[in-house]
């Protein structure tokens, strides 16, 4: 039992003494690592955050009643979340995922802080990033393996036009790193989107945040108004419809009013009465559908929601990343520990 308990203790003095022994170990690991972790990491370039909030307007047709009480004693706010819209505000964060919304990010003029950009957000991610040295070793070699066929004609519709859901490799990565560049997220309780940014430029960084927002706030526009808009471009041509048909209506009647001001046969007069009573008809229903044209656009009006601008996006005045130091340090301590574990290894096995 006392050889057990023997095994069991272990002595920190002997152990320390191993350390102190080794210690010219930590000599050669501690600075290879700093050297080593310096190197690494200076090869990532700088990137910058910054963020915009937003809080569009939403329809609240019903209160929530009870269910919207019990909500509220919990945090919640129902009557934001509640709305006739088939889309539900909670799930415009979801549209990063759809690559025809993201590809619209490719026509955002961009201009860096040096000013020695100046193009567009496609072209900027593709051609203009800084990237580590063995980025570029390995795109070096992918352009010398052979292109599959369904690169060569992914990208491009059957109209010969860009497609955002038949993309090649190439396009399919740079929506990807916009993906991972660009974050929306939504306050459940506020309702407030948020909309995040990353870029290696912090004019750019500020640049895609604010062409993001408006992008967002022209598509909330765009499908809150759509029914709207499509009754719009009904009445309006209903209207012009009906300006045409009483237009001809009284045209034929003044004409024919003309041509038999002295005639005074019945069959002539009951002629004339009846073109009087389809003009007035026809005027009748071009006055209905210029009203039904005014409440449309009323409709227009009514439906298009308005925007809150919480935060806008900053210009960064410090990058945010990559952490050089944090990292730098944290790796130091790893192989100070690394080292300590190396040199007591044979103890810690008498120990498992």
């Amino acid at each position: 039992m006392e050889e057990n308990k023997n095994k069991d203790v272990i002595d920190l003095r002997e152990l320390y003494k191993k350390i102190k022994a080794r210690k010219r170990l930590f000599l050669i690991t501690l600075p290879a690592t700093f050297v080593l972790s310096c190197l690494y990491i200076i090869c990532f370039p700088r990137y910058y955050d910054t963020d915009v909030r937003l809080a569009p307007e939403m329809e609240n047709p019903m209160s929530g009643g009870a269910l919207g009480s019990l909500a509220a004693s919990f945090g919640f706010d129902l009557s934001n979340m509640e709305t006739t819209d088939a889309i539900s505000p909670m799930l415009y964060p979801d549209l990063m995922s759809d690559n025809g919304f993201v590809s619209k990010f490719f026509n955002f003029k961009v201009v860096s802080a040096d000013g020695e950009i100046n193009t567009n957000y496609h072209d900027y991610l593709q051609k203009m990033q800084k990237s580590p040295w063995w980025d570029h070793v390995i795109d070096w070699i992918k352009q010398q393996l052979p292109k599959k066929e369904e690169d060569a004609i992914a990208g491009a519709g059957g109209d010969g036009k860009f497609n955002p859901y038949i993309l090649s490799r190439k396009e399919d990565g740079l929506i990807h790193k916009i993906q991972d560049n660009v974050q929306f997220s939504m306050d459940k309780k506020t309702g407030v989107i948020t909309i995040m940014v990353r870029d290696q430029d912090k004019l750019i960084c500020k640049t895609v945040a604010d062409s993001v927002c408006s992008l967002l706030q022209q598509f909330i526009t765009d499908y809150r108004t759509s029914k709207a808009r499509n009754d719009l471009k009904y009445y309006t041509k209903l209207a012009v419809d009906a300006k045409h048909d009483y237009e001809r209506a009284r045209q034929l009647y003044g004409s024919y009013s003309d041509r038999n001001m002295d005639v005074v046969l019945e069959s002539y007069r009951a002629k004339q009465e009846d073109l009087e009573n389809d003009m007035q008809l026809k005027f009748n229903t071009y006055t209905a559908m210029q009203t039904q044209l005014q409440q449309a656009k009323a409709k227009v009006q009514e439906r298009t929601p308005a925007f809150t601008l919480l935060k806008g996006a900053s210009v960064p005045i410090k990058p945010s990343g990559p952490k050089r130091m944090i990292f730098v340090i944290g790796m130091v301590i790893l192989a100070f520990f690394g080292t300590i574990g190396w040199i007591l290894k044979d103890e810690l096995k008498k120990t498992v």
